[in-house]
């Protein structure tokens, strides 16, 4: 039960954060959506650092290692970018193969994109949670993963509404994005025999495929347009969110 828990919690958090089409009224909120992006920076880098490499340098002698995760993780999501064809919320630029998709499909890819690392690094951290019976420290991660995962609703659902469609289609497009996190989450603890065997490897993997989502999209999506510092400050405040989550239950 914990466990599911633990997997499903990100995945309220998507669920909440789309239901904003029932609650804002203003449709092109671009300040909004970047200050959203900001948050979700913020949570998945403190997230990187206290829940997945620190953990990974405490248990691996050999930073290298370490190192290496990173890149590898890093990597694979360089690779799905490069060929899954999306367009990050808030850009009209297409990016991966060309395709005949809907914007809207490519939309939900790109967020499906960033929420596949997401899912694993929540996996990886239940896995080790459940083998040292200490499902608090699996359960920081959900919950910093649902509170980032809350804008990110929101991102993909309120373009949508304001693109034409209505307000429910556009909350269950923006919910089911986030049912790959649970799905991924739960294919990562099947193999858990073997991630507990190089876990250090496995967790900076995860760590660095979620680097890569931070710098590649959440980040220039918080910076773009005019310039403010509210999406800064916001980034600020997802960071702490998430690091004092990590410290209370970790």
């Amino acid at each position: 039960m914990n466990m599911w828990l633990g997997l499903l919690i990100p995945f309220f958090g998507t669920t909440l954060g789309s239901a904003c089409v029932y609650i804002l009224k203003n449709k092109n909120n671009e300040l909004l959506s970047r200050c959203f992006s900001g948050i979700a920076s913020g949570v998945m880098v403190a997230a990187s650092i206290w829940s997945l490499l620190i953990p990974a340098i405490k248990q691996e002698k050999n930073i290298l290692i370490v190192v290496l995760g990173i890149f590898v993780g890093s990597l694979l999501l360089l690779v799905l970018d490069s060929f899954v064809p999306h367009i990050h919320p808030g850009t009209k630029d297409e990016e991966g193969k060309e395709s005949h998709l809907k914007k809207t499909t490519k939309l939900v890819l790109a967020v499906t994109l960033h929420n596949i690392p997401e899912g694993m690094a929540v996996g990886i951290v239940l896995a080790q949670a459940i083998q040292t019976q200490n499902l608090f420290s699996g359960l920081a991660l959900s919950i910093g993963i649902a509170i980032q995962n809350f804008p990110e609703g929101a991102i993909l659902s309120l373009p949508l509404k304001s693109n034409g469609y209505s307000k429910h289609k556009a909350f269950l497009i923006g919910a089911l994005s986030g049912i790959v996190e649970p799905i991924f989450g739960y294919l990562t603890i099947l193999f858990s025999n073997w991630i507990l065997q190089c876990l250090p490897f496995c967790l900076s993997f995860a760590a660095g495929a979620m680097l890569f989502v931070v710098v590649e999209e959440l980040v220039p999506e918080m910076a773009q347009g005019r310039h403010s510092n509210l999406p800064t400050l916001s980034f600020l405040v997802g960071f702490c969110i998430m690091m004092v989550l990590d410290v209370i239950l970790g």
